[in-house]
């Protein structure tokens, strides 16, 4: 299973298509994410070749790894160590919310690296350790 896994996110690598907007290349302001053309005469919408590709279930990735790390472990969103204890260090991987503190975050790593679990955003936290070195 394993093999399959790393074989099915390698193909959704693979698979991968550049959804431009239509006429982004024309104006400054408009920006690259995509948005639907709505146009009655817009040729990107009548699925010209030239205009790009159109988004369709086809692009879709597998089943199997959708949403899946390139690592092969499901990305977790984490913002407080309890968040760690229903967590399987087999099939989960974590990522520490942008909005926790130093201190917070410390905490988290320190339960996730005693957990066993692979951590896709750690973070050198200084201030927290020489805090808690001169309290001794």
């Amino acid at each position: 299973m394993a093999d399959e896994k790393k074989r099915l996110i390698r193909v959704r690598t693979q698979k991968s298509a550049n959804f431009s907007r239509d006429g982004e290349g024309k104006k400054k302001k408009l920006k690259k994410t995509w948005r639907r053309p709505r146009g009655l005469h817009n040729k990107q919408r009548l699925q010209k070749k030239a205009k790009g590709p159109l988004p369709t279930p086809g692009y879709g990735s597998p089943v199997a790894v959708r949403g899946m790390h390139p690592s092969g472990f499901r990305d977790i969103l984490v913002f407080n160590p309890g968040d760690l204890d229903t967590l399987d260090p087999d099939q989960d991987a974590i990522r520490i919310g942008g909005s926790v503190g130093d201190r917070k975050r410390a905490l988290i790593q320190e339960k996730a690296v005693s957990a066993g679990l692979k951590i896709l955003n750690p973070k050198e936290i200084r201030r927290v350790v020489e805090e808690d070195a001169e309290d001794d």
